[in-house]
């Protein structure tokens, strides 16, 4: 997949003190600011330069443990690999990427094309399903070995899942996932990472808390949080 050389801003390791405000905030699902990394401060960015095909379909298939409900089959807004112009290119807006694997998908919102550290708005390397907004201020966004984005209904519906893969990424509450206490057990080495967040600009300031665990992990997800996120954990279960 080739050799990975960003640097995630904002790295989040353990649990953030939640108020610091972002230099580049935006309207959307939330504002613009840094990524977060569970492990370091490396991040993957490759180079890549197909365009967008709005007309190419991504067949994202229902999995009980992940609580996909957004629906089986749906049309690819734009491909897993290329540099998207926001406003031409893409359309800002939410989107999703399912179905990625050994953390080989990395995204990447930048306010210019320079290619610099400075223009990273936000990034994440991805395992499992990332969701991300894009914003009317964001010039470019990155996207490198993901498999295609799909555009995420405002609304959204299905059957929440209460067993959630623990490698399974960034879940949408009350659509892919049930609100509600869960717990996974024996995880090693604090590599089980959560995080609980308002929306899906992946800035600091939309963490609503975090951890960094090691043995057994419990933690309540609120019907009023946007999104779970879980990286090299054991699979969670619902306990209450």
């Amino acid at each position: 997949m080739g050799a990975k050389g960003k640097i995630a801003l904002g790295v989040v390791v353990g649990v953030v003190v939640i108020g610091a405000v972002s230099a580049n905030a935006g309207d959307g699902d939330g504002g613009s600011g840094s990524g977060t990394d569970k492990d370091s401060a490396v991040s993957a960015g490759r180079e890549s330069g197909k365009k967008a095909d709005t007309d190419s379909a991504a067949s994202t298939k229902k999995d009980a443990k992940a609580g996909k409900g957004d629906g089986a089959e749906k049309k690819a807004a734009f491909q897993g690999d290329g540099d998207f112009e926001v406003g031409s290119d893409v359309q800002p807006g939410t989107y999703r990427t399912a179905g990625n694997t050994d953390d080989l998908c990395y995204w990447e919102r930048a306010k210019d094309a320079s290619g610099e550290m400075d223009s990273i708005l936000a990034n994440d390397n991805v395992s499992g399903t990332s969701y991300v907004t894009i914003l009317k201020s964001d010039n470019l966004f990155k996207s490198s070995g993901c498999k295609d984005w799909e555009a995420v209904d405002a609304k959204g519906s299905g059957t929440p899942a209460t067993l959630i893969k623990g490698a399974g990424g960034m879940h949408r509450v009350g659509v892919d996932i049930a609100p509600g206490t869960y717990r996974s057990t024996g995880n090693t080495d604090d590599l089980c990472y959560w995080e609980r967040t308002k929306d899906a600009s992946h800035s600091l300031e939309s963490i609503l808390a975090n951890n960094n665990v090691s043995g057994s992990a419990v933690v309540t997800v609120a019907a009023g949080d946007a999104y779970f996120k879980t990286s090299g954990c054991k699979d969670w279960k619902k306990t209450g």
